[in-house]
């Protein structure tokens, strides 16, 4: 009889503890970390932390925002490429994560190393002069840079979308303009109200503050479309510059061969984050207008972009810094 009692206790024992794992376990796939290779505190650290309080408050599962920046995002991605494909671990991409490819050498490929889940907001590329400059259209702007040949500058961030907007407008405007790499657009936008450059090639969410108070103006944007808190400033095609259409996209992206049924619930988690009525002025405070698109087309997306930024990279012979 001891020996049953013993059998028996040993047996409950178990089944106690494997309950305890199988919770644990529960647990665990309840939890979401979501990787942002950018500093705390940036936009796409704001925009992932108004999603993750978004999808813990209406779905339930916890989403910890971990910032892991460095290497122009380099790192932070490739953490996530080697992360188990189980949706427990997915990142938030800008255009650096299809740009670098054609600058640099990394350990992954974001055609093959990632699943897309979700293109979540997109943001303005702005060209901004300072609001005392004697340009006040882009037209006045290449009609001075032509006259003045390479005499007049262009800030921006070097080896980014920003440079890159700015080559195309190079070659569609057939001007000179010498550029001048800034580490973001901040310090860019301090030389061009310090009088130090001609115009800076701009993120929206940078320059927000500045356009409204008539600090900075916007000659130009690269959106497909007019950007309605700017109504005033024309698209490329408007301007007459070809019909280059190019934004700062944020998406969230799943590491590659994460179980279709786990990719649906990420994006049906992240899509319905956008929807409710106090997120969209939430993300227009900073600068950001809602997309939404997921799957596939967001894939398509991906792809395009790289293409493009491929083609123009290797046209202007831009270095990675």
């Amino acid at each position: 009889m001891p020996t049953l009692r013993r059998d028996r206790t040993t047996a409950a024992f178990i089944a106690i503890v494997l309950s305890a794992f199988a919770a644990t376990g529960a647990r665990a796939q309840s939890a979401i970390k979501l990787v942002v290779p950018y500093p705390p505190a940036s936009g796409p650290d704001i925009l992932s932390r108004l999603m993750a309080e978004e999808i813990g408050r209406a779905h339930g599962p916890t989403v910890v925002v971990e910032n892991r920046p460095g290497g122009g995002t380099v790192i932070g991605t490739e953490a996530v490429a080697r992360a188990a494909p189980d949706g427990g671990t997915v990142l938030l991409v800008a255009n650096s994560f299809v740009v670098n490819p054609a600058l640099k050498k990394q350990n992954y490929d974001p055609a093959t190393s990632f699943e897309p889940v979700c293109y979540l907001a997109a943001t303005p590329i702005v060209f901004v002069v300072n609001g005392a400059s004697p340009y006040r259209t882009i037209n006045d702007l290449v009609a001075a840079a032509r006259a003045k040949h390479g005499e007049l500058t262009m800030a921006g961030a070097p080896a980014s979308s920003l440079q890159i907007a700015y080559e195309v407008l190079k070659r569609a405007a057939n001007i000179d303009m010498t550029f001048v790499p800034f580490a973001g657009t901040a310090p860019g936008v301090n030389a061009l109200m310090g009088g130090h450059v001609t115009a800076v090639s701009a993120d929206y969410p940078t320059v927000v503050p500045h356009l409204q108070s008539g600090n900075l103006r916007g000659l130009l944007t690269a959106s497909a479309a007019r950007v309605e808190p700017l109504p005033d400033v024309p698209t490329f095609a408007e301007a007459g510059l070809g019909r280059y259409e190019a934004e700062i996209f944020y998406g969230i992206v799943a590491p590659a061969k994460t179980p279709p049924e786990t990719m649906a619930q990420l994006s049906g988690w992240f899509s319905a984050a956008l929807k409710p009525a106090e997120m969209k002025p939430k993300l227009a405070k900073q600068g950001l207008f809602p997309v939404g698109t997921c799957g596939a087309e967001f894939g398509a997306y991906l792809r395009k972009q790289g293409e493009e930024y491929s083609r123009v990279i290797r046209a202007a012979n831009i270095k990675a810094e």
